[in-house]
This record gives C-alpha cells, sequence and structure tokens, in this order.
C-alpha cells in the first residue's frame, strides 16, 4: 500500500501589529510575502533625517563627554598629588622636617632622586593625567606634555626622568646663595614659616599660615623660583621649559590644564586647585611680595593681563 505524499501546507505567523488581522505568509520557496502589513523601507529623506538627528546628537554630547574627562582628570591629579603630598611629609619627618637639599647640593639631592624611595619607581606618580605625552625635543614642549632631564643619581650614572610636575625650589634646604637667590628667602624646613623683610636678608620674623606656602605642584619643568615681579607669558606655552635664568619662572607654574587652575599642595599638606591669577598672591619664598604688581592689591587691572588669561578670576 502506497502511502500518499503529504501536503506542505504554508506556515502562517500571525503578526500583531495593532490592527489585529494582518499576517505574514512563508512561501515553500522561503520568500517573505508581506501581504497586507504594508511595509515600505526608508526613503533617502527618512534616512537623512535620522543620520541628521545623529549627528545632532553627537554635537551635544561630544562637548559634554569631553568635560566629564576633563573633570576626571583634574580629579585623578588632585588624588596623586594628594598622595605627594603624604610623601613630602614622610621625608620631611624622616629628616627632621627639612626639605630635599636640590641645589643646596647638587643634582643628586633634586626631588626626583630625593622622593624615589617614596614613590618607589611607580613613574606614573611624575605625570599629570592631562600631560603625559613626552615632548620630542626642547623644542617640542607644551602645557599638555610632559619633559625630560637627565638627572646625576646618588650612585652614580643618571636618570632620564619623565616628568609634568615640579617642586617650588623655594623650599630647598639650601646652603647658600643661588646667584640672586638669597640663602635667607629659602624655607628649608616646615617650621622655618617666618617672613624676610623683601630685598633683603633682614628678618621680620611674622608667621606665614602653612596653607599659604606652595611645594609642588603642575608644571613645565621639575623646578622653578617664581618672584611677585614675573610678568605672565604673552601666550600660553611662550615662555618654554628648562633654565630660563632668574625671572619669569612663575610661568613654569602658569599653565591653563584644568580650565583657569593649577593643581598644588601646600606646607600644611593640602592639596587643592588654585586659580591661575591666584599664583601671583601665593607666599613662594620668604622675602615674597603677597600684594605684586600682579595682584589686585597691587593694583593689576583686568586688562594688564594677556588675552589668554583675562577670562579668569583675578585675585
Amino acid at each position: 500500500m502506497m502511502r500518499s505524499r503529504r501536503e506542505f501546507t504554508p506556515l502562517e505567523i500571525k503578526i500583531s501589529n495593532g490592527a489585529g488581522k494582518r499576517f505574514l505568509r512563508k512561501s515553500r520557496k522561503g520568500r517573505l510575502a508581506a501581504e497586507s502589513l504594508g511595509l515600505m523601507g526608508f526613503t533617502l529623506i527618512e534616512l537623512l533625517v535620522v543620520i541628521a538627528i545623529i549627528a545632532l546628537l553627537m554635537a551635544i554630547l561630544m562637548p559634554a563627554l569631553a568635560r566629564v574627562k576633563e573633570q576626571a582628570q583634574s580629579v585623578s591629579c588632585q588624588a596623586r598629588l594628594r598622595q605627594w603630598s603624604l610623601m613630602f611629609k614622610f621625608y620631611t619627618d624622616d629628616y627632621d622636617g627639612y626639605f630635599n637639599e636640590g641645589w643646596g647640593d647638587n643634582e643628586t639631592t633634586l626631588w626626583p632622586n630625593a622622593l624615589r624611595p617614596y614613590y618607589k619607581d611607580n613613574w606614573n606618580m611624575l605625570l599629570c593625567p592631562t600631560a603625559t605625552r613626552v615632548m620630542e625635543s626642547s623644542a617640542d614642549w607644551g602645557t599638555f606634555k610632559a619633559a625630560q632631564r637627565n638627572v646625576a643619581t646618588p650612585g652614580g650614572g643618571s636618570y632620564l626622568y619623565t616628568f609634568s610636575y615640579s617642586i617650588n625650589s623655594w623650599t630647598n634646604y639650601m646652603h647658600g646663595d643661588r646667584g640672586s637667590r638669597l640663602e635667607e628667602w629659602f624655607w628649608k624646613n616646615t617650621q622655618n614659616n617666618t617672613t624676610v623683610v623683601p630685598g633683603t636678608r633682614t628678618p621680620a620674623g611674622r608667621p606665614v599660615s602653612t596653607n599659604k606656602i606652595p611645594v609642588f605642584g603642575d608644571a613645565t619643568w621639575h623646578d622653578a623660583w617664581p618672584r611677585d615681579t614675573d610678568q605672565p607669558a604673552s601666550h600660553m606655552d611662550a615662555f618654554g621649559i628648562g633654565d630660563r635664568g632668574t625671572s619669569g619662572e612663575m610661568n613654569h607654574f602658569c599653565i591653563d590644564r584644568h580650565n583657569g587652575v593649577a593643581n598644588m599642595f601646600f606646607m600644611d599638606w593640602s592639596a587643592r586647585n588654585v586659580g591661575l591669577k591666584e599664583l601671583w598672591t601665593l607666599k613662594w619664598h620668604r622675602a615674597y611680595v603677597t600684594t605684586g604688581p600682579w595682584t589686585k592689591a597691587g593694583g593689576a587691572r583686568p586688562e594688564d593681563w594677556p588675552i589668554w588669561l583675562r577670562r579668569y578670576k583675578d585675585y
């Protein structure tokens, strides 16, 4: 007895679309027939509208995402500086309150060497998160780049350090004058927080709040000696790196990495952001005039500042 061939019945799949009576029928050849669905593809105009909406959303969101990234990097930088403040505190505790000698001895006691047992070759600690790309030459430098220098090491030889932070070199434990930088102007010790008569070696004896004495922060070089008469750079990145003489070195710190502020920590071991114009009001050395010509108290007007700094808060 022959078995009758089973007839193939097309598969019906009901699809609800709000109307409730339409369905999609699959044929024997596997083709889809949208018999009563009335399905249509995108027209060119509709596609262009969708693309335009996506582009508009991207234009709105990208600056916001960039700002979030910048804020995250600034917060990370402050966190890194808080770690540095602890390391400097440990160092000064270990050396009876004294900072590293720096140029008071020779470059073997510069901070990258002196603090190395504390940061334990964690090289990221030497870098602001916004300035990690290494400059390719002495001419290829900038606010958002890391500088390099071969520094003689205590055990002999040298090491090529990469950095985008600097110490306030007026904190160094100096044993004599360094050119026009008088020994009496250096802080040397965390307990030595009294003033000197500006332009002299004469002690004035007035105590200074340690939260006004900068120790370490965002910079384009590893050391700097700011003065109250330092003139701000004519435009961002105009000052340069390395040894720039004995004046203008405030510009190693006056850099716009964090939207009008620089991150620093102070001799009370607190870390915070500092307005770029506020830098001129801090007590960088014992004879520093905090009401100098680039402060509001010293008569500075908003229009006196270079254009790139005018939009930021005056101090």
